[in-house]
């Protein structure tokens, strides 16, 4: 099986990128970190990515004022540069356009701190202790225009605790993502996940299953 090359792209410190990297480094992983690409010049987990030998790059989107294709085009150059297969955002903190999105459908993937199709947006874990939701977590899904919606891979499901806090509950859900996002890369670069009527379907699931439930208690 050939190896697939993957496009990280960070804002900030890359904490799912690094579990991403470390999950490439396990001697049957399926995916190889081609690049890790940044449009914040200052952001850490560049550095992180270079120590450990990964090709970074920066596309730094205040360069290019309110062209916000332009600044795609950029990055999809340097993703193409790269030979890259997939996209994964990781903390990619900008909204991409229709543009992009197309362009790299159903090869560009996120990950986002909530069971989707509940709690879109920003402070999501925020919003599940307020609404008093019993249950988060979060998902693995293919990315389309509409932000935080597209085909759902893999989910991750943590109790919300009655004394949580947006930070605590930040970190139990960010566990869960370290350990979702390389197993949603490992399906897709075996060949085993297929989209239909916008719906995923893992081939010969078997454990993992597409819900992941951590003792809850």
């Amino acid at each position: 099986m050939a190896m697939l090359n993957v496009a990280v792209l960070i804002s900030g410190r890359g904490s799912n990128m690094q579990a991403l990297v470390r999950a490439s480094h396990e001697p049957d992983y399926p995916a190889k970190i081609a690049c890790v690409i940044s449009n914040d010049p200052t952001a850490g987990g560049l550095v992180w990515a270079q120590k450990e030998g990964i090709p970074t790059a920066v596309v730094n989107h205040k360069d290019y004022g309110s062209d916000r294709e332009g600044f795609e085009a950029a990055l999809d150059a340097v993703i193409k540069k790269h030979d890259a297969q997939l996209v994964c955002l990781a903390g990619f903190m900008r909204i991409l356009t229709p543009w992009f999105v197309d362009a790299w459908r159903d090869r560009l993937i996120n990950i986002h701190p909530s069971l989707l199709p509940a709690f879109t947006g920003l402070h999501v874990q925020q919003k599940a202790i307020d609404y008093g939701a019993k249950v988060s977590g979060c998902t693995v899904h293919f990315v389309r225009a509409e932000m935080d919606h597209g085909p759902i891979i893999v989910q991750a499901a943590v109790p919300v605790m009655a004394d949580d806090t947006e930070l605590s509950l930040s970190e139990r859900i960010l566990e869960q993502e370290h350990n979702v996002y390389p197993i949603a890369v490992r399906w897709i670069a075996e060949g085993r996940v297929n989209i239909h009527s916008e719906k995923c379907f893992i081939l010969g699931e078997g454990e993992p299953p597409s819900l992941i439930c951590p003792m809850i208690r």
